[in-house]
C-alpha cells in the first residue's frame, strides 16, 4: 500500500494539471502616437477587438509602426496615404483605391493591412471663406488650379499640406500655431486658403471646406496594419468590420469630443455601443 501512495499522488497531480484552466490569450496591443486622432483611432480598434471578446489595450509609442517590426505592438491604425509615403515615398497613386493597393504592395514582409474605411477620410483639404467660395464659383479643389501660383496659403505648423496640385506648385504655406489662429487669418483676409483636413473638428462659421472629387490630393483613409501570424482570424474580422461602421462625419464628431476634453477610450466605446459591429 505504501508503494502505491507515491504513484497515486503523481497520478492525482497529472489529473489536476489536466483539468486546470488554460491561461487566457494575451491582450492585443494597439499602437498609437501621442496625439488625439491617433489615440482615438487606436481606442476604436481596441474597442472593436473587445466587442468580440478579445482582450486589447492601447500603447502610446513615438513610432507605433516601427513597433510592429519590433513586436512591441500588434496592430496600428493609420492613414493609407501616410503609410504609402512612409514605405514608398515616390508612389504616384492618389485615389483611395489606388493608394490602398499601392500601400498594401509596399508593406514590408511580415506586415499586413486590414480593410480600409473607404467612407472615412482625413486627407488634407483646402478651406476658403464663404465669400471667396462664391466669388470663385468654387465647388471643389479644381477651383484652386487657375489661381494656383498667386494663392496665399496657410497651414497649422507640423500638419500635412500638399506642396502641389496636379502640375501646379503651390506657394510655400505660411505656418500658424493652431487651427484657431489659422482660421482667424483666413477670415481676416491675411491668407486665401487654409489647409485643414476632411475629419477636422469644429470648422468655424463662414468657412467652406472644398471637397476633392478629382483626387488632386492623395487619399488618406483609415486602415489598420498588423503583424502577420499574430492575430487570430476572428480578431482580423473584428478590425475589418470597423470599416463598415465608421465614416468621416463620425470621426470628426468624435475628434471634437476628444478636443473638448473627453477621454478617447470612452468616446470610442460609446460610438461602438451606438454602432455595433456585425450589423
Amino acid at each position: 500500500m505504501r508503494r502505491m501512495l507515491p504513484r497515486l499522488a503523481a497520478l492525482l497531480v497529472l489529473v489536476v494539471a489536466g483539468c486546470s484552466t488554460p491561461p487566457p490569450p494575451p491582450s492585443v496591443t494597439v499602437g498609437a502616437q501621442d496625439d488625439a486622432e491617433s489615440a482615438l483611432l487606436a481606442h476604436l480598434y481596441a474597442a472593436a477587438l473587445r466587442f468580440y471578446g478579445s482582450a486589447a489595450h492601447v500603447r502610446v509609442d513615438r513610432d507605433p509602426v516601427g513597433g510592429l517590426d519590433s513586436g512591441d505592438v500588434d496592430v496600428v491604425p493609420g492613414l493609407t496615404g501616410a503609410l504609402l509615403t512612409r514605405f514608398q515615398p515616390d508612389a504616384p497613386a492618389r485615389s483611395a483605391a489606388q493608394v490602398y493597393r499601392s500601400m498594401v504592395a509596399a508593406l514590408p514582409e511580415g506586415l499586413a493591412a486590414g480593410d480600409y474605411a473607404d467612407t472615412t477620410s482625413d486627407k488634407p483639404l483646402p478651406a476658403v471663406t464663404d465669400r471667396t467660395a462664391r466669388a470663385w464659383g468654387a465647388a471643389d479643389t479644381l477651383a484652386l488650379l487657375p489661381r494656383c501660383a498667386a494663392l496665399r496659403v496657410g497651414r497649422v505648423a507640423g500638419e500635412p499640406a500638399p506642396g502641389s496640385l496636379a502640375a501646379c506648385v503651390l506657394p510655400k504655406a505660411r505656418e500658424f500655431p493652431d487651427a484657431a489662429a489659422l482660421f482667424d487669418a483666413l477670415r481676416a483676409g491675411t491668407i486665401d486658403v487654409a489647409w485643414t483636413s476632411a475629419a477636422a473638428p469644429d470648422i468655424p462659421d463662414q468657412v467652406t471646406v472644398l471637397p476633392d472629387r478629382t483626387a488632386l490630393v492623395r487619399a488618406e483613409n483609415v486602415v489598420p496594419v498588423y503583424r502577420r501570424n499574430t492575430l487570430t482570424d476572428p480578431q482580423v474580422r473584428s478590425i475589418n468590420e470597423l470599416a463598415g461602421v465608421l465614416d468621416t462625419d463620425a470621426l470628426a464628431q468624435m475628434r471634437a469630443k476628444v478636443a473638448a476634453g473627453q477621454d478617447p477610450g470612452v468616446v470610442a466605446a460609446a460610438y461602438l455601443d451606438a454602432h455595433p459591429l456585425g450589423r
